[in-house]
Parts: structure tokens; C-alpha cells; sequence
């Protein structure tokens, strides 16, 4: 990005989005060929909740660090970064405290006085609500992410007994979702970018493809695992997905991300 011309904050945004990969699209393939439970399986998609963490932490840091970015929208603030960052920090502290001390108890206790009617129904309704409600809250009251809602509303919702028959009954949700997702990202796809800039298109999918890869690859390899495991994790991470769109939405909102490079990553 820097030999493009692009600014420090230009170029950090972009390659942050380029670094995630999609979870869910990783569960799919290891899950259809039947590696999912294995130990290549299990490292690959930890690897990969550990990489949605630490972007998860990058979304709540944007928008306090966006004028130290190059941001257009947050640049008039007259508030000191350092009381930006600590405040968002707090929020974000205050909603996790919240979370674990007072949703591990009152959504376990919901969730089981909603499965003692018998309604199939209203069971995943109720699911859907909470998990929606939680990361709605989360973004209105503490002005956390919704990512980050979302997140503490699936963990908390773990510590109940019917957390599995949550889990099954809300897949195909998930899947409807999922598709909802990438079409309306694929609707955001300028086709220009193809003719205009191929150059650098070709170069961001071999950064994804073959640079991430070979960078996993050797991670993998100096931690002493099998190569087998390096080359399952290596195409893991040859992918990018639904948070580098969200990183990159949210980088395009605050004027930091050029409209170049949301085209490039959507390509």
C-alpha cells in the first residue's frame, strides 16, 4: 500500500482486512471432509477464534484512533486520545463484567423457563432475540461492536444446559444469515476495479493465497508441528472473510479506507 501511494492509516486498514480469515467458511470445509474434530482441525480453528478476538479489539479501537489514522470524521475531536482510548476501554470493560457476572446467570435461567413450555418455536425465537438484543445493546449503551455483542451473547448462552439444543436449532439461522451476508457484500462489488487496477488486484489475492499461507506455514513449522499440520493450517488461512469486509466498512465510514481498497478486498 505504501509503494501505491497510500497513507500509514490507509495502508494498516487494508492490511489488517487482508489478515482475517473466515471462521465459518474454515468450519465448512473441515466439517465436509471430516477433520474437524482432528488435531490439524482443532489448531486451525483456534488459531482462527484467537485471529476474530484480537480483530474484534481492533474494531473498538478504530473509531477512538481514527483521526491518528487519518480519518476524515473523528479528526475534529478536541477530546485527548489517551481519554478516548481509556473511556472505550472502560465501556468495554463495564459490558464484559456485566456479561460474565450477570448474563452467565439470567440467560441460562431464561433459556431453561423457555424450553418448560415445550415450544420448539418460541425456543428459537427467543434464542435469535437474545443473541440480537445483547449485541443491539452492546452497540447503543457501551458503544462496543457488535461483533464483540454478539460474541459474549454466544458465550454466555454456552453456560446453559440447553446450550446444545440452542446450537441446533439456530445452524440453519446461521446459514440464512451467512448467505444474506455475502450477497449484500457482493452487491457493494464495483466490477471497474477488474479493468482499472488488475495489477493490483493480482497482487492482493497473492498476498492472500500465497503470502498468508507461506507465513502460517512457517509459524506452524517453527513451533515443531508435523508439516501435515503447517500445510492444513497454510490453506485455513488462504482466505479472507466476513470481518475484512466489516473491518473495511467501518475503515470506509470513519474516511480512513480509500474506496480503492474496499474494491480491491471485495474482489
Amino acid at each position: 500500500a505504501y509503494t501505491w501511494g497510500w497513507t500509514f492509516g490507509e495502508g494498516l486498514i487494508f492490511g489488517l482486512s487482508l489478515s482475517c480469515a473466515s471462521t465459518v467458511v474454515l468450519l465448512k470445509a473441515l466439517e465436509s471432509r471430516g477433520i474437524l474434530d482432528s488435531m490439524n482441525g482443532k489448531i486451525a480453528v483456534g488459531w482462527l477464534v484467537v485471529e476474530d478476538l484480537a480483530t474484534v479489539l481492533v474494531l473498538v479501537l478504530m473509531p477512538p484512533l481514527a483521526g491518528v489514522l487519518g480519518g476524515t470524521l473523528a479528526a475534529e475531536s478536541t477530546t485527548p486520545l489517551w481519554q478516548t482510548i481509556s473511556v472505550t476501554l472502560l465501556q468495554v470493560s463495564v459490558f464484559i463484567a456485566l456479561m460474565l457476572v450477570v448474563g452467565k446467570r439470567v440467560l441460562p435461567w431464561l433459556l431453561w423457563h423457555i424450553a418448560k413450555t415445550g415450544s420448539r418455536e418460541l425456543f428459537t425465537l427467543s434464542v435469535v432475540a437474545v443473541a440480537i438484543s445483547i449485541a443491539y445493546g452492546a452497540s447503543v449503551l457501551f458503544n462496543v461492536s457488535f461483533a464483540l455483542g454478539a460474541f459474549f451473547a454466544g458465550m454466555v448462552m454456552r453456560e446453559s444446559e440447553f446450550s446444545h439444543r440452542a446450537a441446533e436449532e439456530s445452524l440453519p439461522l446461521r446459514d440464512a444469515f451467512a448467505v444474506l451476508f455475502f450477497v449484500s457484500v457482493g452487491m457493494l462489488f464495483e466490477p471497474e476495479i477488474l479493468w482499472n487496477e488488475p495489477l493490483r488486484l493480482l497482487a492482493v489475492v497473492a498476498i492472500i493465497i500465497i503470502g498468508k499461507s507461506v507465513a502460517a506455514m512457517g509459524l506452524v513449522l517453527a513451533f515443531r508441528y508435523p508439516l501435515n499440520t503447517a500445510l492444513t493450517i497454510a490453506a485455513s488461512l488462504a482466505q479472507i472473510g466476513e470481518f475484512s469486509f466489516i473491518l473495511a466498512g467501518l475503515g470506509m465510514s470513519l474516511g480512513i479506507l480509500p474506496a480503492e481498497g474496499m474494491s480491491l478486498i471485495l474482489a
